[in-house]
């Protein structure tokens, strides 16, 4: 995995064929890639909390759902994408605290998932592929020339979605 471009927790990178791009440890977290398969240009967020209006005093955008998948929808814009071909592919936000618990204020992987789900249709971009929930971390990596997702889980087999 080290021939990709690396996205560290709350960030999010911009990646050009033939360049991959990865991001370790989605745990709660969501990994969100937003793709356009005519210029093979994406861009992948790993985000920690699904809204930013719940939390003052904080200056890191990249943090939340919301803002972040703003932030790289207007950066992808600047690169010539085309809103309209624009796809998602969404992995990550598992139930990493108090497993056994049934309070969902303490699922934040489902709750990035629902912010998720929002803001994409928010920007008109179908989610074409999933790999969410449970209770274990992923790393994922992805590769713009073909439109895959490699999703790599310790102790599971590796998979694509």
């Amino acid at each position: 995995m080290n021939d990709a471009i690396r996205v560290g927790m709350a960030d999010y990178k911009i990646c050009h064929a033939p360049q991959k791009i990865l991001t370790l440890g989605l745990g709660s977290c969501l990994g969100v890639i937003l793709y356009d398969a005519s210029t093979k240009i994406c861009g992948l967020a790993h985000v920690m909390l699904p809204d930013s209006k719940s939390i003052t005093n904080n200056s890191n955008r990249m943090k939340f759902v919301d803002t972040c998948l703003s932030d790289m929808y207007d950066e992808l814009m600047r690169e010539s994408v085309n809103p309209e071909n624009l796809v998602a592919k969404v992995a990550g936000g598992a139930k990493m605290f108090s497993k056994d618990s049934t309070n969902e204020f303490l699922n934040v992987g489902a709750q990035n998932y629902v912010a998720a789900v929002k803001q994409l249709a928010k920007l008109r971009i179908p989610i074409i592929a999933e790999d969410v929930g449970k209770t274990f971390s992923r790393t994922i990596k992805f590769d713009p020339e073909t439109g895959m997702l490699l999703v790599k889980a310790v102790g599971l087999n590796q998979y694509y979605i």
